[in-house]
């Protein structure tokens, strides 16, 4: 039996998540498998991968083929890296303490290198955000100006109808009183 790691496509249309999973290879992508080992979201930014460590070291170990994107998946969470390491280490390149020394150190750059990618991703957020804000404030105080400019253009036309008004107004009185005179 020809065992594969692979994903198990869940979700709805547009919103995929996978499950990691240990199948036989002529088994369907969606159908039968033997074990799920973890599950890969690559909707959130960096996509959240959960993985049962040990579980794909055994299976990795025994045989089971990794599908590209899995191969991706376990080389990310190290699970490649520990069976090289395996590997030395039955061969008698170095003993296991110096194994768990560079695994150890691996993966706290690893950490090291994802928590400095989630604070630029934070940070760019933030710049993008405040520069929207910027922005939206210079165009509302463009819209203020212009319709500050508006009012007033409509006041002076006002007053300048109420000038005319009441220059027709003393006109009118002086043409009855004129008339009244005569």
């Amino acid at each position: 039996m020809a065992t594969k790691i692979r994903l198990q496509r869940h979700g709805r249309k547009g919103y995929a998540y996978y499950h990691i999973v240990i199948a036989d290879g002529r088994a369907p992508r969606d159908g039968k498998f033997i074990e799920r080992i973890g599950s890969y979201n690559p909707n959130t930014n960096p996509a959240t991968i959960d993985l049962n460590f040990d579980r794909a070291l055994y299976w990795v170990n025994v045989g089971a083929v990794p599908t590209d994107t899995a191969r991706n998946i376990l080389s990310d969470e190290g699970v490649l890296l520990m069976k090289h390491l395996q590997g030395g280490v039955k061969k008698g390149a170095f003993d296991e303490v110096e194994a768990q020394k560079r695994f150890a150190a691996w993966k706290s750059a690893r950490i090291a290198s994802v928590d400095s990618l989630k604070d630029k991703l934070s940070a760019e957020l933030q710049e993008k955000s405040k520069k929207r804000h910027e922005e939206e404030v210079a165009k509302n105080q463009v819209k203020v100006e212009a319709l500050a400019k508006k009012q007033a253009e409509e006041s002076a036309a006002l007053a300048a109808k109420a000038v005319e008004a009441a220059k027709e107004a003393a006109a009118a009185a002086a043409t009855a009183s004129t008339e009244a005179a005569n």
